[in-house]
């Protein structure tokens, strides 16, 4: 084999573990002595077809993209559905872990084009997310075992709590430059008040403070947009670093996208079924949704810490569908009454 493909390989596997030993991962996959594993991982042994296809099945690579046997293929990893825990522990450990690999290494930077909601930034409120992953379970996937279930009011656990604030916290550390388009939350918002309509909330009153929840979360990220600064809601932002680039793109933005790089490493996670995510480290592919991201910068207004005019008017937009469909709902519950 040659020591390139050998080194694109391992290269694959370090970026998945991160911060944890090549040694012993590798060397409990293979059932092979950590010293046995450095020595491949530097050449200077070979790995066999058999490890190949080992190490392949268990880090989930294509050995067709190593070789470059097929051109145009580019490998995702997702996790299907079958597999999802739908719980919002689960869900947002998921985020934790992700941004936790990434704050790990040297000089991390985000590039995001935001396709209704902004997940890291509504981790700010919880009780959105919760309302979010209930929608994607029930109405979208149609699980069965939510089929008889209505959503209700539920406290956010203190574990829970904590370990979306730690994922936030994280988040609000790494450069970031996101794009919004003028469909932001409104499929959030039309989500909400059809689950008013439908009686599938337990509560009807409770779709108001779900709308009010969403208020605030509009008026802290205008905070951040006109502080260039990324931070926890409730919180001040911070003097230096987090620094937060906001546009605005006037059409659409497609879907939500996510580009990340570091010193060592950048990939590219997409939004799959809402609210999953698959992710690729093809360097074509990771290359050609940069160019793409990099235009739809170019085509779109910067609305942080300057503009205040357009940033107003995006903003404004925003509160103004909310408030509509409050009143909605307002108007709709005097009536019952």
């Amino acid at each position: 084999m040659q020591a390139n493909h050998q080194e694109t390989i391992f290269e694959i596997i370090k970026k998945q573990i991160g911060n944890e030993s090549l040694g012993v991962v590798v060397g409990d996959v293979l059932n092979i002595s950590p010293d046995a594993v450095y020595r491949r991982s530097r050449s200077e042994t070979h790995l066999s077809i058999y490890e190949i296809e080992k190490l392949s099945n268990h880090f989930n690579f294509s050995i067709d993209s190593i070789f470059g046997l097929r051109k145009n293929n580019v490998l995702f990893n997702f996790k299907p559905l079958k597999d999802f825990d739908f719980s919002m522990d689960v869900y947002i450990e998921g985020l934790l872990e992700n941004v936790k690999m990434l704050k790990a290494q040297k000089n991390p930077e985000l590039v995001l084009s935001v396709n209704n909601i902004a997940i890291f930034q509504l981790l700010n409120y919880p009780h959105l997310v919760r309302f979010k992953l209930f929608f994607w379970a029930k109405t979208f996937l149609r699980l069965p075992e939510f089929e008889n279930t209505l959503f209700d009011y539920e406290k956010i656990s203190p574990k829970t709590f904590n370990t979306g604030l730690a994922a936030l916290k994280l988040y609000c550390t790494i450069p970031s430059k996101e794009i919004y388009d003028s469909e932001f939350l409104r499929s959030f918002v039309r989500e909400i008040y059809y689950y008013y309509r439908s009686r599938l909330i337990k509560d009807p009153k409770y779709a108001l403070y779900l709308l009010e929840v969403l208020d605030r979360f509009v008026d802290h990220l205008k905070l951040q947009a006109i502080a260039g600064k990324k931070f926890v809601s409730t919180t001040e932002p911070p003097a230096n670093g987090n620094n937060f680039e906001m546009y605005f793109n006037e059409t659409n933005n497609g879907n939500s996208t996510i580009y990340y790089c570091t010193e060592n490493n950048e990939g590219i996670y997409i939004a799959h079924n809402i609210m999953n995510y698959v992710h690729t480290a093809d360097k074509e592919y990771i290359q050609d949704s940069l160019t793409t991201l990099n235009k739809q910068i170019l085509n779109s207004s910067m609305i942080s810490s300057s503009n205040e005019k357009e940033r107003n008017e995006f903003f404004f937009q925003l509160k103004k569908m909310i408030n509509g469909v409050r009143l909605k709902i307002e108007a709709d519950l005097i009536l019952e009454d």
